[in-house]
């Protein structure tokens, strides 16, 4: 079609129907609320969150073709209240023509607090339908006002199924695809872009139109392929929600003792452009919330390795990471100071600012001596077994506690017996 013509394939091949629509069963199969919705027309406001290329705007569309309803689109990167202020004046215009109209969002969670709380009188009110589209967290990135007035659907990454049926389609479409160049595109070329497609859909048209711009005679070969291959990346969002859900799985497979997991999410976050020195940063913070005194080996090593990483630079210095990684996961676990720290964090809010004892106050002027400051201080060395059984380091005005609890794994097994005689002996000790 000529208004087609200079269209990115993308776009032309962007589904028309349902029955063009690939993967997001669990939104889409029979019965499910979202296809109800487009299949009867039912119209609501919702916000819809997924990776790039999944369909966020394609719902949209068919959402407002279902319901014959007129859609206002808005960028929130290029858009704020006076954008918004306009679409408002349309969508009442069309009210007033019993005409519905659907304000579609893109990348909503850039606008700020009062640019979203400009939607909400007009999403009370009726005046339009709101859709939001967004590849972050909602429940971080948007008002909870907005939130409670929108159904939030969750799309997920296509699977390499669903991009394969997507890439055939547009090959064999003559109207919006490729289907008249009649391209020989050999099914286990077809399954590596699906592959390094990775699960976006429009990165796999976008690479199939250039792989058919290359093709020689309308044949597409390895080489060809790896030609319009080469400047991909693996999908990264820095500082966004999938770079969150990602180190998130990088510490857990630590914390659970998987080296291998562990191993294929530091690949993976390097892979994807990650800073290696954040991920050093975040290691060094494994080693002492999830081994600590178990093996106080390992935050040796991970200090060590964001030093050479430091020195080296990526990615010669990456492979220090992986083994500070690795050593991490294969070593014994123990979370009892993370969890020793945060108990007597709670006591500091609780208590105050208690004084500190007079024992245990430096006296380095005659003034504090003539204080008391130091006064009846036992000094540990001249204790027999360098210890002062029975003294209360702890403000006078709180009960002592014990936070650091070691665990029965690597050294703590020996801290804690050293700690049990150190309570034998303070147990001999009459209480003051």
């Amino acid at each position: 079609m000529p208004d087609l013509q200079y269209q990115p394939l993308a776009t032309r091949m962007r589904p028309q129907t349902l029955d063009e629509f690939f993967g997001q069963e669990h939104l889409l199969s029979q019965g499910k609320p979202l296809r109800s919705a487009i299949e009867h027309g039912k119209l609501h406001s919702m916000v819809l969150w997924g990776p790039p290329g999944t369909g966020k705007t394609t719902l949209a569309n068919l959402l407002a073709a279902s319901t014959n309803a007129h859609i206002e689109r808005l960028s929130a990167v290029l858009s704020g209240v006076k954008e918004i202020r306009a679409v408002v004046e349309i969508a009442q215009a069309n009210r007033e023509r019993d005409i519905p109209t659907i304000v579609f969002v893109d990348e909503v969670h850039r606008f700020n607090k009062s640019q979203q709380d400009a939607f909400l009188p007009h999403i009370e009110s009726g005046i339009f339908t709101f859709i939001g589209a967004t590849t972050e967290n909602p429940s971080f990135e948007l008002n909870n006002a907005l939130l409670s007035r929108a159904r939030v659907y969750v799309l997920k990454s296509l699977d390499t199924n669903a991009i394969r049926k997507i890439i055939d389609y547009a090959l064999q479409n003559n109207e919006r695809g490729l289907g008249h160049l009649a391209l020989q595109f050999p099914p286990e070329l077809r399954d590596q872009v699906a592959q390094f497609a990775d699960g976006d859909a429009r990165t796999a048209l976008n690479l199939i139109e250039i792989i058919a711009d290359l093709a020689i005679d309308t044949t597409v070969t390895e080489p060809i392929l790896q030609e319009a291959l080469s400047a991909g990346v693996r999908r990264f969002d820095k500082g966004g929600d999938e770079f969150y859900n990602q180190i998130s799985a990088l510490h857990k497979a630590v914390r659970g003792s998987a080296p291998d997991a562990a191993l294929y999410w530091l690949v993976r976050m390097l892979d994807g452009g990650c800073d290696p020195l954040y991920v050093a940063r975040r290691v060094v913070r494994m080693a002492s919330e999830d081994i600590g005194n178990a093996d106080p080996r390992a935050l040796d090593l991970a200090l060590q390795a964001w030093d050479v990483l430091e020195r080296l630079g990526s990615p010669e210095g990456e492979l220090t990471l992986a083994q500070a990684v690795i050593y991490l996961a294969v070593a014994p676990k123990s979370n009892a100071v993370y969890v020793a720290y945060n108990e007597a964090r709670v006591d500091v809010e609780k208590y105050g600012s208690l004084e500190v004892p007079l024992p245990i106050r430096n006296a380095s002027t005659k003034l504090m001596k003539s204080l008391d400051y130091g006064k009846d201080y036992r000094y540990a060395h001249d204790e027999p077994d360098a210890y002062a059984a029975g003294e209360n380091y702890f403000p006078d005005k709180m009960p002592q506690r014990q936070y650091y609890r070691p665990v029965n794994r690597g050294l703590e097994i020996k801290i804690a017996e050293k700690m049990a005689q150190l309570r034998k002996l303070d147990a001999k000790i009459p209480s003051k």
